[in-house]
């Protein structure tokens, strides 16, 4: 099983709704099976709440389903957890390092890292721009799929 934790900033918008989309593309290519996906913020600061309603509703309007889900907090411990830890922008990948004491089996990348246009992922919650987000998303993702169907080889 591969295990793949999506991060962002409070684990409220832009890391649950990574999350949530990889499991739905996982399930549509008939590998749900095969991967474990979670998601965690850099701080602490949102911990316990639910998915932001705006972004809720983005995915929703996908078919896409994030009941359940509450923020929580990333710890050092998840670096031994997870096979690849998919950050948001290079400034959730600078907290990742801080927190995890480095990145000495390279698992560290930005979810558009995978893409054509390897960037940071706006933050909607200033931006407002939730469709913009989960394009985004879905651009990286399926990068990221690409990356993964290679290596089974």
């Amino acid at each position: 099983m591969i295990r793949v934790l999506f991060v962002c900033l409070g684990n409220i918008c832009r890391s649950p709704m990574a999350e949530f989309l990889f499991k739905d593309m996982a399930q549509k290519r008939g590998e749900a099976g095969r991967y474990l996906a979670e998601s965690a913020g850099t701080s602490s600061e949102e911990e316990g709440n639910p998915v932001y309603p705006p972004a809720r509703a983005e995915l929703a309007r996908h078919g896409i389903s994030c009941a359940g889900k509450r923020a929580r907090p990333l710890t050092a411990a998840d670096y031994a957890k997870y096979d690849y830890i998919l950050a948001a922008e290079s400034a959730n990948v600078r907290s990742i390092l801080r927190i995890c004491g480095g990145d000495p089996e390279k698992k560290v990348h930005r979810i558009l890292d995978f893409s054509a246009r390897p960037r940071d992922i706006s933050d909607p919650w200033y931006t407002g721009d939730f469709a913009r987000t989960y394009a985004d998303l879905v651009e990286g993702l399926e990068g990221f799929f690409r990356l993964l169907d290679a290596k089974k080889g």
